[in-house]
C-alpha cells in the first residue's frame, strides 16, 4: 500500500531497489532499516524520539506526554499550539536520524529565502501601489521603460528577488526615498493589473493581487461575438489545459507557488474559524446544536476537508520553513496524501474563509510540501515512516498490537487503500482486492 503511495506521488523510480536500500541507508541511535517497519521498532524509535525531546525542551515533553494521555481533553487551539511547538523538534529528529540534516537546511533555506517576497507583496504591491496606480493609469505605462530605470536604480537586473531587496530596504525610510518607492509603485502595478506585465512575471508570486469572485460568472477571459447572428462564446486557446490519456493536466506549483498560497493563508485555526478544515458553519446560538454547513451561491454544502486535515496548522509550518513537519502535520489526518493534493479534491478551497474573492490554493500548497520532502535524499523513506509513526499523531503515533482480526477490502480507490492504510495501522490483517485487473509490482519494487 506504501508503494501504491508513492508511485502516486511519482517518488519510486523502476529500478528501485530494495535490497540496495536496506543496506546502504544508515540511521542514526542505533537503528536499523527494518527496524523501521516492525511496531517494535516503532516503539524504540518513539521513545527515541521522546527522550531528544526531553533533553531540548522538557517543558515540551511533558506536554506532550500528557496530551497522549489524554489528547480529547485538549481544546483545538492548545492541540494546535502543541503539535506546532514539536513539528520542529520532529524535523531535527528526522534529520539525524536519516543523516540529512544539511539538506533539510538548505531547504529551509530556501524557503526563508522568498519569505521577503511575499512581506513585499503584502506591504507594498497590495497595500501602496494598486492603491496609488489605478488599473487605467496603469495600462497606459511604458513597462519596459519603468523596468530599465528601476534596474539602473538597482545596480542589477530586475528580478522579483532584487525587486523585493531594493524596496524593501527604500521602505525603511520612505521620506528619503519617494522618488524610488514612486517608480517601483508604477511597475508593480503594471506588472499585477495589465497583459503585457502578467505576460513579463507569469505566475508570479510577487505581482499578484487576488481577483474578486462573481459566482454567476465562474468563467472569466470569455470572449463573445454576435456575427454569426447568433451568440458565439470563445476562450482563448492559451488558458485551455489538454488532457492526454491519463496524465496530469499541469504538474504543480513549484516551491515559490506554493509559499505565495500559504503566505496567503490567514491561519484562522488560531482564531477558530479554520473553514476549509472544519466547514463553514452557520450561526448558532445553542453550542450543543449539531453544525449547520453555509451553501455556496451555487447550493454547494461547504463542508470543508472530508479528513478535517490541519491545513491552517501546515501552511503556517510551511511558511517557516519547517517542511518535514508540515508534511507530517498533513500527515496526522492525511497519512495517505500523496493521493490527494491538486491531483482530486478541492473542498477545502471552496469552504476557505476568503468566499468573495479568490481562495487559497490549499491542494496546491499540500503537494509541493510532499514533493519538497520526497526530494531529498531518502524522501520517500521519510514519508513513507511518517505514515507509520508520527508523534503529532496524539491517539495513534504508532501501530497498535495485532488484533487477530482479518479484514477484507473490496475497492483499491483512494478510500479503499486510505481504508487499508488504517486498519493495518489499527493492528489488522487486510487483504485488498479490485475489480480492475491490477498488474503485480516487479519484484524489483515489491521486494
Amino acid at each position: 500500500m506504501h508503494r501504491i503511495a508513492a508511485a502516486a506521488a511519482g517518488a519510486i523510480e523502476t529500478d528501485f531497489d530494495v535490497q540496495r536500500v536496506m543496506t546502504s541507508l544508515s540511521l542514526a541511535f542505533g537503528f536499523e532499516f527494518s527496524d523501521l517497519y516492525t511496531r517494535d521498532g516503532l516503539l524504540r524509535l518513539d521513545a527515541a524520539f521522546r527522550k531528544a525531546l526531553e533533553a531540548a525542551d522538557p517543558a515540551l515533553a511533558a506536554r506532550l506526554e500528557a496530551a497522549r494521555a489524554n489528547p480529547d481533553a485538549l481544546p483545538p487551539k492548545a492541540e494546535s499550539e502543541l503539535l506546532i511547538a514539536l513539528a520542529p523538534h520532529l524535523e531535527d529528529f528526522i534529520g539525524e536520524l536519516f543523516g540529512i540534516r544539511a539538506e533539510i537546511a538548505a531547504l529551509a533555506a530556501r524557503h526563508h529565502e522568498l519569505a521577503p517576497v511575499y512581506e513585499c507583496r503584502r506591504r507594498f504591491v497590495q497595500r501602496k501601489a494598486l492603491r496609488q496606480v489605478k488599473a487605467e493609469e496603469a495600462a497606459a505605462l511604458d513597462g519596459a521603460a519603468l523596468e530599465q530605470a528601476l534596474s539602473a536604480k538597482f545596480g542589477e537586473p530586475l528580478t522579483e528577488l532584487s525587486f523585493t531587496r531594493h524596496v524593501m530596504e527604500w521602505l525603511k525610510n520612505e521620506a528619503a526615498h519617494a522618488d524610488e518607492l514612486a517608480l517601483a509603485a508604477r511597475y508593480a502595478a503594471w506588472a499585477t493589473v495589465t497583459e503585457a506585465g502578467r505576460a513579463r512575471h507569469p505566475n508570479s508570486p510577487l505581482f499578484k493581487n487576488p481577483a474578486s469572485l462573481d459566482p454567476m460568472r465562474l468563467i472569466t477571459h470569455m470572449h463573445t461575438t454576435t456575427d454569426a447572428g447568433y451568440a458565439v462564446h470563445t476562450i482563448d486557446a492559451s488558458r485551455l489545459r489538454r488532457r492526454e490519456g491519463f496524465a496530469l493536466t499541469d504538474p504543480g506549483t513549484d516551491l515559490a507557488g506554493a509559499l505565495s498560497e500559504t503566505h496567503y493563508c490567514i491561519w484562522c485555526h488560531e482564531q477558530g474559524k479554520d473553514s476549509c478544515s472544519k466547514g463553514l458553519r452557520e450561526k448558532s446560538k445553542d453550542p450543543a446544536a449539531p453544525p449547520v454547513f453555509k451553501k455556496s451561491a451555487l447550493g454547494v454544502t461547504l463542508a470543508g476537508c472530508p479528513l478535517e486535515e490541519k491545513i491552517s496548522e501546515f501552511h503556517k509550518l510551511k511558511t517557516e520553513g519547517c517542511a518535514i513537519g508540515a508534511l507530517a502535520m498533513i500527515a496526522v489526518d492525511n497519512p495517505m496524501v500523496a493521493g490527494t493534493g491538486h491531483r482530486i479534491c478541492n473542498d477545502c478551497m471552496k469552504a476557505c474563509i476568503y468566499q468573495k474573492q479568490d481562495p487559497v490554493n490549499i491542494p496546491q500548497a499540500e503537494t509541493r510540501t510532499l514533493k519538497d520532502v520526497l526530494e531529498l535524499p531518502w524522501g520517500f523513506e521519510v514519508y513513507s515512516l511518517l505514515t507509520r509513526w508520527n508523534p503529532l499523531n496524539l491517539r495513534r503515533p504508532y501501530p497498535r498490537p495485532a488484533t487477530g482480526k482479518r479484514v477484507l477490502v473490496a475497492g483499491m480507490g483512494p478510500a479503499g487503500f486510505t481504508l487499508a492504510h488504517h486498519l493495518l495501522n489499527d493492528g489488522h490483517t487486510v487483504v485488498g482486492i479490485d475489480g480492475l485487473k491490477i498488474e503485480p509490482l516487479d519484484p524489483a519494487l515489491s521486494g
